[in-house]
């Protein structure tokens, strides 16, 4: 589904999410900030790995489950957050998320649902879904101005791609 609120896509495998990923990566801006939502299973960090190599990051962007947060290094900063093992508001507040919303980062926070309430209300929210097979459904839902743009940007990018067909819903 296309329209001013949301764009809705189909990707076929892990490798089309990275690469959907890739594109997000590529449009980033500094202070740009992700809120990735979904259950497990349903390719939130496959589209992370996607946006750091968009960014340009060399290494391999994996989970940070355990970790709650991991940087890395490309054209712009990217702070990949993971809310999943944190179970209580006041858990998340000792965070201090602030610290990771800066002008020359990109911060991609996956079970941002946890958070609601705490992070930035301007942002893209993602809606992941799994669904049979290798199929994931993404929704994407820009939340202020900026966001707004990058949706419309990544679309017309999207489009462009001549090396895939992306399934719009």
């Amino acid at each position: 589904m296309i329209n001013m609120q949301s764009i809705t896509l189909i990707t076929d495998s892990p490798e089309e999410t990275r690469r959907l990923g890739v594109h997000l990566g590529r449009l980033a801006q500094g202070n740009d900030i992700y809120l990735l939502t979904g259950k497990l299973g349903a390719g939130k960090t496959h589209l992370v790995q996607g946006i750091a190599f968009g960014l340009g990051v060399k290494e391999y962007a994996c989970s940070p489950s355990f970790m709650i947060a991991r940087e890395y290094q490309g054209r712009l900063a990217l702070y990949h957050l993971d809310l999943y093992r944190l179970d209580h508001i006041g858990e998340i507040i000792d965070l201090g998320l602030d610290e990771y919303f800066k002008d020359d980062a990109v911060c991609a926070i996956e079970w941002a649902e946890k958070g609601s309430g705490l992070l930035p209300r301007h942002n893209l929210t993602i809606e992941l879904e799994h669904l049979p097979g290798d199929r994931r459904k993404f929704t994407f839902v820009p939340l202020g101005a900026r966001y707004i743009k990058l949706a419309a940007q990544l679309m017309d990018t999207l489009k462009k791609d001549n090396g895939e067909k992306w399934n719009f819903l």
